[in-house]
């Protein structure tokens, strides 16, 4: 532990960290795991920025290590600004996490210091609204404080570059450069609130760019007269799972006519203990305990949550049977793309030229509907920020082709090019507005999603996860890549393994990844990934059946058989 103490013990000794941080780590003394889990690392600036623990040290989410971050984002920007032959600018949102807003305003304050204008946030705004704002106001770049849905404890910081797009791999190995560049706390630069707004280099920002934002969500969905006197009739219930998305999912639904949409009272407020779930997570039905109840009460037609910085949407529809079942990411993505093209192509709307992109463990489902209607697909990594740098790479080559929708299994979606990340506010408003146009005629979305599989066929996927944290839980993760890569299987539940793709060696041009993935001669496939942001290995299953039963049956013997290779 040698090296950890050494951090811990000049943390104790350095000027420049607060008393009360002092006081935090002296209260640590002589606790060796947690000393070494606090200061074995720099807690690491990856291709999603920063995301930890929140608490004193290196390795955690604070003031310091978000400072040092920002001094090093600084000289970035600076760069970026120079080439552009533009002035550096800055956006800065957060969501409402423990320290979010400290957190916000130190980022801000630093940059001001190193001459880069920051556009701030009054208050707590959702993840693609920064996305927007950057591409808005003609921003160098932009800074969420968000951990998206991790637990309480946790906090993060993303970087955007300017078109909107959290930075890739390229990108953030340069900000990771000039982070290594700061030396010493000493090193990072900061002025006064006050200082900073009156130089010029702080501006408080929210109303206008708000307004600005709902528009361009509400013009990036099909919309029309139809779907508006629909809406009216449609019974709505959502919860914001206590986040950024209460105001702005509101206001959109309100914008095109939802006017029986009911909130869950005990989640409509802030609160970064998430008080009433266990994780704010709308992939975990537990997320939804509550909402479904009101939902039951109210007779609502669909039910719907957003994580806590809103860039995923969960939605939960009416079965045969009148109950509510959970639609999975992949399910609700279908639906919107189903819906979405349907209604351009009956419109005489879809572009000659379109496409839709999907990550390499999306469903191929929406793949299958998006070719039908004579859209090319794009593959890429696990990720939104790899879709929105292909959204960008089609805007440099003149808008060809155009992109009509993006999206990944983890409940992430986009329609229109406003932004360059997912936006679970412009899906909210989506799935409603499909809900309300199919209730008109007489179908619910399950309805819809069973008429989709028996035309495409029946596919379904499942996710499992393995939490490993700390030091020994990444080189456990190490090791299980390591093994699934040394000596890949003959076969999976007794289906011949046709191919392995490995996505470090660099495949179909995309960038080098630590990502396995095993197709097999049914057409079922199976991917194991570490997580870029959370302690977790994911391991990604998908299979094509016949109807359900069959479906069901070959996904129960494939997860069978590769949870007990991996265990």
């Amino acid at each position: 532990m040698g090296e950890a103490f050494k951090r811990y013990e000049s943390w104790l000794a350095d000027p420049v960290i607060d008393e009360a941080t002092k006081e935090e780590l002296r209260r640590i003394a002589g606790q060796t795991a947690e000393i070494e889990d606090r200061f074995y690392r720099d807690l690491s600036f990856g291709t999603g920025g920063l995301r930890g623990v929140i608490g004193a040290g290196t390795n955690r989410m604070n003031i310091y290590t978000v400072g040092r971050a920002t001094q090093g984002l600084a000289r970035y920007v600076k760069e970026q600004a120079a080439e552009q032959g533009k002035q550096p600018a800055v956006v800065i949102a957060h969501d409402s996490r423990f320290g979010s807003p400290q957190f916000a305003e130190e980022a801000a304050l630093v940059l001001a210091a190193n001459g880069v204008k920051a556009y701030l946030f009054e208050s707590l705004r959702p993840t693609p609204e920064l996305s927007f704002a950057v591409r808005h106001l003609g921003a160098t770049g932009g800074i969420v404080i968000t951990a998206s849905h991790n637990p309480p404890e946790y906090n993060g910081y993303k970087v955007y570059a300017s078109d909107g797009c959290q930075l890739v791999p390229d990108q953030a190995a340069k900000v990771t450069a000039w982070i290594g560049e700061v030396a010493s706390l000493a090193d990072v630069k900061k002025i006064g609130r006050q200082e900073a707004m009156e130089a010029g280099l702080l501006e408080i920002i929210g109303e206008a760019v708000d307004r600005a934002y709902i528009a361009a969500v509400t013009a990036a969905v099909p919309g029309g007269d139809e779907v508006r006197k629909a809406a009216g009739e449609l019974k709505v219930v959502y919860t914001p799972l206590h986040g950024a998305g209460n105001v702005p999912v509101r206001e959109a639904l309100k914008a095109a006519g939802f006017t029986r949409v009911s909130v869950v009272k005990e989640q409509e407020q802030p609160d970064p203990r998430f008080s009433t779930v266990k994780s704010p997570n709308p992939e975990e039905r537990e997320a939804f305990t509550l909402a479904l109840q009101v939902a039951e009460q109210e007779g609502a037609d669909i039910l719907i949550g957003t994580d806590p910085d809103c860039d995923r949407m969960g939605a939960a529809v009416r079965d045969a049977s009148g109950g509510f079942v959970l639609l999975t990411g992949n399910q609700s993505g279908a639906i919107m793309l189903h819906y979405l093209l349907s209604r351009y192509a009956a419109e005489g709307r879809l572009p000659e030229d379109g496409a839709v992109i999907k990550t390499i463990v999306t469903s191929e489902l929406g793949a299958e509907i998006a070719r039908r209607h004579g859209l090319k697909v794009f593959n890429t990594l696990t990720g939104f920020k790899y879709i929105g740098e292909k959204m960008t790479a089609f805007e440099n080559n003149g808008g060809k082709p155009a992109f009509v929708f993006g999206y990944e299994e983890s409940y992430g979606y986009l329609a229109g090019t406003y932004a360059r990340d997912k936006d679970a506010v412009l899906a909210s408003l989506l799935i409603c507005e499909a809900a309300a146009w199919y209730k008109a005629r007489g179908l619910s979305l399950h309805d819809v999603l069973q008429d989709i599989f028996r035309e495409y066929g029946y596919y379904l996927e499942s996710l499992e996860s393995r939490t490993m944290k700390g030091k020994d839980g990444m080189e456990r993760m190490a090791a299980i890549m390591d093994a699934w890569r040394g000596a890949p299987p003959a076969e999976l539940a007794g289906i011949r393994v046709t191919g392995v793709l490995d996505y470090i060696q660099g495949i179909d041009g995309l960038p080098k990844e630590n990502v396995l993935k095993y197709l097999l001669a049914d057409g079922s496939w199976f991917c194991l990934r570490p997580s870029g942001t959370e302690p977790k290995i994911k391991l990604y299953f998908a299979v094509k059946g016949a109807d359900r039963t069959d479906a069901e049956a070959r996904l129960a013997r494939l997860v069978e058989d590769v949870l007990a290779k991996v265990e």
